[in-house]
């Protein structure tokens, strides 16, 4: 465990962080919001990849080798047992838990990962009951449609719904991007099935012969972030483009989010990949980013601790070494801020705690779990 914290300080406006061991971070930087204070809660996590909040006020912490490890009252615990086996290459590996929306009644919980072998793999989701010390009873409820043989490109990330329905990203495998334009597979989409696996009656594509009847949108790359907004009723989704060309977007069911027919990004061979940025019946990205910052990690802030940035996206950057914050207003983007680039950290995670403070997760063999307070 961490034993110290970030000291900062305030002078003209400007930020004073003393650096960590593995983190680094500059003397000084400057910073267009209130002052703030960065407190470590853990340290030398292999490749943590989200950061969970549960009901009890603990915080599950998911490892992309297939670990998951309980942090509560500063304590980190060991590896959890009954966590199931992942296909753990390159960027395949365990993604995220999330607890059911009746969590406190059933004990469930559902987790994300890629599964099978290097010939075929896929993204799978389970089901599995949770009592704060182990997972047990687990149960596959998703799998991706087809398999593949390439270990990128996975999406991965989660959201439920308020019928409870659970919605899931479905990367495009990186050399299968033209599926993501078809409806007879799942890659390069977001899909919406029942917490049983079940298919809802309602899903855009139910009735439409050759599509497979769990797609919710589609047309997307490599989802890495998904939020639903309960005060706006919004889904917001964000992925990364190639070379540019990374996105924010409104998802809408049925609707073509048009990858890799549109898009602002070239491939990483220089390579032009299509001619268009908008195509009649394809949807227009929120905000896009030429070059990429590469996101990864969502949150929209709901919070007293930090006011100004009420209603506001905040998106880890790894590429990027910050925290993009996306000002918002009625739905709208109305400017950006670059954040807490001074760690010097590629950020996988960023997440609102339940009591108001933001929580970043820095990437990588040595990772941290480090919590945002105001310096006051």
């Amino acid at each position: 465990m961490m034993k110290r914290a970030f000291a900062t300080g305030v002078l003209a406006g400007t930020v004073f962080l003393t650096a960590l061991p593995g983190l680094s971070a500059a003397q000084e930087t400057s910073s267009t919001t209130d002052a703030y204070r960065i407190t470590p809660l853990a340290e030398n996590l292999d490749h943590p990849w989200n950061l969970t909040f549960m009901p009890d006020g603990s915080m599950l912490i998911v490892q992309l080798p297939g670990v998951i490890r309980v942090l509560k009252d500063g304590a980190l615990s060991e590896p959890l047992p009954g966590v199931p086996d992942v296909y753990f290459e390159s960027q395949g590996g365990l993604f995220e838990v999330l607890p059911d929306p009746d969590y406190s009644d059933n004990g469930y919980v559902y987790l994300s990962y890629a599964h099978g072998t290097p010939d075929e793999n896929g993204t799978r989701v389970a089901r599995a009951r949770f009592d704060g010390k182990a997972f047990s009873d687990l149960e596959v409820i998703f799998d991706a449609a087809p398999t593949k043989d390439t270990p990128v490109h996975y999406g991965g990330v989660m959201t439920f719904l308020p019928d409870s329905t659970l919605l899931i990203a479905v990367g495009d495998g990186f050399d299968y991007r033209e599926q993501a334009q078809r409806l007879d597979n799942d890659l390069g989409k977001i899909v919406r099935i029942n917490r049983d696996g079940s298919i809802p009656e309602d899903n855009p594509f139910v009735d439409e012969e050759g599509a497979r009847p769990e797609i919710w949108s589609y047309g997307h790359r490599n989802q890495q972030g998904l939020i639903y907004d309960e005060t706006s009723g919004r889904v917001y989704e964000h992925e990364h483009g190639p070379q540019g060309g990374d996105e924010i977007n409104i998802i809408e069911p049925g609707k073509n989010f048009g990858w890799p027919v549109i898009t602002w990004g070239i491939d990483y061979s220089g390579a032009r990949i299509s001619p268009f940025t908008e195509y009649e019946g394809m949807e227009q990205p929120l905000l896009s980013w030429t070059p990429s910052i590469a996101p990864c990690g969502f949150t929209l802030y709901r919070g007293s601790v930090f006011p100004q940035w009420e209603g506001d996206l905040f998106v880890g950057a790894l590429a990027a070494q910050q925290v993009r914050r996306v000002d918002m207003e009625d739905g709208k983007v109305v400017g950006q801020e670059e954040l807490f680039s001074e760690l010097g950290q590629r950020i996988r995670d960023v997440a609102t705690g339940p009591d108001g403070y933001l929580y970043l997760v820095t990437d990588g063999e040595d990772g941290a779990v480090l919590r945002v307070e105001p310096a006051g």
